[in-house]
Parts: structure tokens; sequence; C-alpha cells
């Protein structure tokens, strides 16, 4: 089965809450059209391009993390993000979703995290951001920019909710809800 990967757990906060429970417009997008399987196996089909998206004019723009990103194969969406940037979107990233920040030069500038630095040299051609990387565990946000490693849906959801408008007094409540089995 081909699998190109996409991770599951990177915005399954995002999407199974910020619609439903927090009234979040949340909607899917990606670059090229059709079914895609997440690195769990789940099919799904995407049928919105990214032009779509930046038709809808989102407040948010979230890149998740996917193996695709880490190869030759990875689609260029400088100017998707761009444009988003421009228009005055947060662009969000996570895990894999950096190195197309990155590619974009989106972090050459602005404090920001990933999985490691080595991981965005390696695999983010042109990348020249090394200076503001920060070795973080949760989210790190600068001028409408979040990135996360992939082990931190938790505060790179609390991030996006953020930049989407909600509360403090609604993340801290989404926050502790999903700290609870940690105490």
């Amino acid at each position: 089965m081909n699998r190109p990967g996409f991770a599951d757990w990177e915005y399954a906060f995002i999407a199974g809450t910020g619609s439903p429970f927090y009234g979040i417009d949340v909607r899917f997008f990606a670059a090229a059209t059709g079914q895609i399987h997440s690195q769990g196996g789940l099919a799904v089909t995407i049928d919105s391009s990214l032009q779509q998206c930046l038709d809808w004019k989102p407040d948010v723009a979230v890149v998740i993390g996917a193996m695709v990103w880490e190869s030759a194969e990875a689609p260029d969406i400088r100017d998707f993000l761009h444009a988003c940037r421009s228009r005055g979107a947060t662009l969000a990233g996570i895990c894999g979703g950096t190195l197309a920040l990155a590619r974009a030069g989106l972090l050459d500038t602005i404090p920001h995290t990933s999985n490691s630095a080595d991981f965005l040299q390696e695999n983010a051609a042109g990348y020249a951001g090394h200076a503001f990387y920060r070795n973080s565990s949760v989210a790190v946000v600068a001028d409408r920019i979040i990135t996360a490693p992939g082990p931190a849906p938790v505060s790179f959801t609390c991030a996006v909710f953020e930049a989407a408008g909600l509360s403090s007094e609604i993340i801290s409540q989404f926050r502790s809800m999903l700290a609870a089995e940690h105490v």
C-alpha cells in the first residue's frame, strides 16, 4: 500500500475539537487533491486545492507533518505560504510541516522549533534560520508563525486555537483537560 504518511496525531485535536466544540471553521486542503493515507493507514480524500484555501482566506493555515516533507517529492508550497502570510494569516507547522516553512524562508529571522536543528538543516534546502532555532519540546510562537516538534500536538493545537481567536480561558480549559491524565 502506498502511504504518503501524513501524521494522524498532529492535526487530530484541531480537527476533532476545533469545529464541533469551539466553532472554528476547519477545512482541509492539499497541494495535490485526491486520496491520501495517514501514517496509521487511514485513507482520506482531499478535494480542495491550495488555491481554494487562498480563496477562502483562512485566519490560520496549518501544515501538518508527513513523510513526504522529508523527500524529494515534497510539494513546493512557498507561494501558497507567502500568499497566506501577506493576507494576514498565521502560519503553523508541526514536525515535517516545519520543513515547508523553512524552505519558504519563513523561519530565517524568527524564533522557531522543529523536531531538531539537524532535522531542518538536513531536510530543508536553503534553510538559514540556525541562529533562531530553539530546542523546545512545546510549540514556539513568533511573528504569526507557530512551529512545533511532532510530539507536541497539544501545545501546537493551543497555539493554533489562540491564533484562530479562542479566548485564553477556553485554551486553558482545553490544555487542562488534556493534561489531566498526566497528573
